[in-house]
C-alpha cells in the first residue's frame, strides 16, 4: 500500500495548486493589510511605548509624505506577522500531499512550533531588548560639558519604524534556530555529531549575528546572543531525544527471531 496519500500529478496541476495556495496567501496578506492600515495609528502608538518608557516624548517627521508612507509601512508590516500562520498554513497545504504520513508527522511540530518561537522572539525584542537599546542610545543628549551646549535627541519617525522592525523581524526570525538545525537533521543535510562538535563555531556566529541586528552596545548584543546560543543547545537536545525516539522505534519494529 503507497504511504503517500496522492498519486503523482502532472506539472499543470501543480502549477494550478500553487497558484490557488498564493492567491489564498496573497488575499490574507491584503485583508490584514486592510485591518492594519486602519489602525495603524494605533499600532505605531504601541510601538512607539518603549521610546516614551524611555523618555524622549518628541518624533519628528521630515518628509512631506513621510506620515503616509510610515502608516503604510506599519499597515503591511502588522499585516504580515497576523497572515503569517495563514500563509504558513497554505505552504503546509501545497507540501503535504506529497510527503509520507511519517513525514507529515515528523515535520507538523516544527509546523507548529515556528510562529511560538517567532512571536517568543518578537515579545522579548519588544519588551526587553528594544527598552534596554534605547536606553543605551538615547544616554548621550544632554549637555556638553560645560559649553552650555545642550545635545538633543530628536528621532526621525522612519529611522525609528526601520529600528524596531529591524529588531522584531531580527529577533523573531533568530528564534528559529531550533526548527531551522532540526529540519536540516531531519533531512540528513547535518548529523547529529556535526552540530554537537560546531558549538563553538556556533557561539561565535551568534555573537556576530548579534552584532549585526542589534546596535554597536554590549547590553543589546547580551540579549540576542545568549539566547541564541541557548536555543543552540536546546536544538541538540531536542535531536538527540529525537534519535532515542527513533532508536527505540526501529527496535520495536524488528522482528523477533
Amino acid at each position: 500500500m503507497n504511504e503517500i496519500d496522492d498519486s503523482q500529478a502532472p506539472l499543470l496541476d501543480h502549477l494550478i495548486e500553487l497558484r490557488r495556495r498564493l492567491l489564498w496567501s496573497l488575499a490574507a496578506l491584503v485583508l490584514c493589510f486592510g485591518g492594519c492600515l486602519y489602525f495603524a495609528r494605533t499600532i505605531f502608538a504601541w510601538l512607539v511605548h518603549p521610546l516614551k518608557a524611555a523618555g524622549q516624548t518628541t518624533i519628528i517627521n521630515t518628509q512631506v509624505f513621510g506620515g503616509f508612507l510610515v502608516e503604510i509601512k506599519i499597515a503591511f508590516f502588522a499585516a504580515l506577522m497576523l497572515a503569517f500562520p495563514v500563509i504558513a498554513n497554505q505552504l503546509w497545504q501545497f507540501v503535504a500531499p506529497g510527503l509520507y504520513r511519517k513525514e507529515k508527522k515528523a515535520l507538523l511540530p516544527f509546523l507548529l512550533a515556528t510562529p511560538v518561537l517567532f512571536i517568543a522572539g518578537a515579545c522579548m525584542a519588544y519588551f526587553v531588548a528594544i527598552p534596554v537599546a534605547l536606553k543605551f542610545l538615547l544616554s548621550f543628549q544632554g549637555q556638553l560639558g560645560d559649553t552650555g551646549v545642550q545635545q538633543q535627541a530628536l528621532p526621525d519617525v522612519n529611522d525609528y519604524l526601520k529600528f524596531v522592525m529591524q529588531f522584531i523581524f531580527g529577533f523573531g526570525i533568530s528564534f528559529l534556530l531550533p526548527v531551522l538545525l532540526m529540519l536540516l537533521e531531519h533531512a540528513g543535510i547535518v548529523t547529529y555529531e556535526q552540530l554537537k562538535g560546531a558549538w563553538r563555531y556556533a557561539v561565535v556566529g551568534a555573537f556576530a549575528l548579534s552584532a549585526v541586528l542589534t546596535p554597536p552596545d554590549v547590553g543589546s548584543q547580551l540579549l540576542l546572543a545568549v539566547p541564541l546560543c541557548a536555543l543552540y543547545f536546546l536544538a541538540l537536545v531536542a535531536i538527540r531525544i529525537t534519535h532515542k525516539r527513533r532508536e527505540r522505534a526501529a527496535e520495536s519494529e524488528e522482528p523477533a527471531t
